[in-house]
């Protein structure tokens, strides 16, 4: 449990990293937030079992790890699918990572409507005696995904797997319903990072408007119009 601790907490620092040089040095950040969750002793024994292997017969540690992949566990929200593409790339083309296995939901979702994008990595945890290779599971998701995702498994919990069916459309209906929601907002948000400085004769039109609106001229700003009121607007990341 300590090794695959230390192997989530190195894929952690990797993705902190990766969030922090966008945050200062890019004018768009693709990470929302990233989080950690290491199985206990309690679920393992659990998981152990519904995999058909007896905790009691003492499997090896060799015969646990190849049964359970997500002892360790990493979840990357992003705003978008493609930042989900992008991030993972990121992250998997580092030289000291590995990619073991690579699942996409997003693609190809689960029948329920589920999408992520389900990665298992291998990292090297230097320890006293030498390094030691640990695979941990990186989902990575939208927001929207990650919203429709926790209120499943909220569902899920209460009914103790036995959801009824009207619920199981209702869930599936919304899973799409996240997916549009996902593919419509990207799209606007290329439209607005793509747009060009409004045009000098509307600009013109607003400095000359007896009473503009001031929060138009606030957003007009974020969208990098150029020289408002004399002063170059501020290319705010969207």
């Amino acid at each position: 449990m300590l090794e695959h601790r230390f192997g989530m907490d190195e894929v952690v620092t990797k993705l902190t990293i990766l969030r922090d040089e966008f945050t200062h040095l890019h004018d768009y950040n693709p990470i929302e937030s990233v989080s950690s969750r290491l199985k206990t002793p309690e679920s393992l024994v659990e998981k152990l079992r519904r995999k058909g292997l007896d905790p009691e017969d003492g499997p090896s540690f060799d015969e646990i790890r190849a049964r359970v992949t997500d002892i360790a566990g990493v979840r990357v929200v992003c705003s978008f699918a493609s930042d989900v593409y992008r991030v993972f790339d990121l992250l998997t083309e580092q030289e000291d990572v590995r990619t073991v296995q690579v699942r996409d939901y997003i693609k190809e979702p689960k029948p329920n409507g589920y999408r992520s994008l389900h990665a298992l990595v291998e990292v090297p945890v230097f320890l006293s005696g030498g390094a030691v290779p640990v695979v941990v599971e990186v989902q990575l998701r939208t927001v929207a995904m990650d919203f429709w995702a926790s209120l499943e498994h909220k569902i899920y919990y209460k009914y103790r797997r036995e959801v009824p069916a009207e619920l199981l459309a209702g869930l599936h209906e919304a899973a799409e319903t996240a997916y549009q929601l996902d593919t419509r907002m990207e799209g606007l948000h290329q439209e607005v990072r793509g747009l060009d400085p409004l045009a000098p004769d509307l600009v013109a039109g607003l400095r000359g408007h007896a009473g503009p609106d001031p929060g138009l001229l606030d957003v007009l700003r974020r969208l990098g119009t150029p020289e408002l009121d004399g002063e170059p607007g501020p290319q705010a990341p969207v």
